[in-house]
């Protein structure tokens, strides 16, 4: 990849976007590497962004990352995607390569990494997942446990309908249930992930039992403000493992920051640390 000369500038695009924490990790990474980079919030409105995309080299950037709402407009735009992109039909990492803009989703990477990070034996032996929700997260949370070799994943959902889409999407393995059925699926089980905004400041907490879990249970949560959730916050007085959803966002940033700036970042508990001071800084720790 030709790299232009001076600042490597790179971005988050999103909207809203004010509230991203990437430019926090990546600014880290690029002071800690010694690299003339940056690393900025853009905010581009959903009736802009094919517009911005296709014009992605004026822009300035080298690559950039991508949230929501446009992820699937990312996936449009790009003119080629790696293995996960085209497997979910998303993409959060965009880069240029001799003019050509190109997509990757590292999103199934963080959320493996982070629990290899914390529980290195979470998929040992992995019969069944149950993953609460069904939409974007949790697309690429069921690809991720599919990938790892999980037998079966429950996905339970408010509208069965979207967990029938994942079925649909990735297989038999998948099995939509209705989110009152789900207690029934937590029986003996391994891993509980949470993908909805149940437990997130300034939502409802998610009331669920978790006394059916296998004891060597992990239950993680994709929501990381609060830092610790509701869920976790039972989980953990049950002796359960617990993950939370911080680690995902710190790992997933490890390849779009290789892939622009040719250096692989690690995250550290220096990094982890900035993050939750942040957190706490802005009132979200708790």
């Amino acid at each position: 990849m030709t790299r232009p000369v001076g600042t490597l500038r790179s971005a988050i695009i999103g909207f809203p976007v004010a509230h991203s924490r990437s430019p926090l990790i990546h600014n880290y990474w690029l002071a800690q590497h010694g690299i003339d980079g940056s690393y900025d919030r853009m905010e581009v409105a959903p009736d802009a962004i094919e517009a911005f995309l296709a014009n992605f080299e004026a822009s300035g950037l080298i690559g950039a990352n991508v949230t929501v709402p446009h992820k699937e407009a990312a996936f449009r735009a790009a003119v080629e995607h790696d293995p996960v992109a085209l497997a979910l039909g998303a993409v959060n990492t965009l880069w240029l390569e001799d003019g050509r803009l190109l997509g990757a989703n590292t999103d199934v990477h963080g959320f493996l990494a982070n629990l290899d990070a914390a529980e290195p034996e979470w998929d040992r032996a992995l019969d069944e997942a149950v993953v609460l929700g069904a939409g974007g997260a949790a697309r690429a949370i069921v690809y991720g446990l599919l990938s790892r070799g999980a037998g079966r994943v429950t996905v339970a959902n408010r509208t069965r309908a979207r967990a029938e889409a994942l079925q649909a999407q990735f297989g038999d393995r998948v099995l939509p249930v209705d989110w009152r059925d789900m207690p029934g699926r937590l029986n003996g089980n391994r891993l509980l992930v949470n993908t909805t905004s149940l437990g997130m400041k300034g939502q409802p907490p998610l009331d669920i039992d978790l006394s059916s879990l296998s004891p060597d249970a992990v239950v993680t949560d994709a929501v990381y403000v609060p830092l610790q959730t509701p869920l976790l916050a039972v989980a953990k007085a049950r002796g359960l493992k617990t993950v939370d959803g911080l680690g995902m966002l710190l790992h997933q940033a490890v390849p779009s920051f290789e892939r622009w700036f040719g250096v692989r970042p690690q995250v550290t508990p220096e990094l982890r640390e900035l993050a939750i001071a942040d957190l706490k800084a802005k009132g979200q720790l708790s």
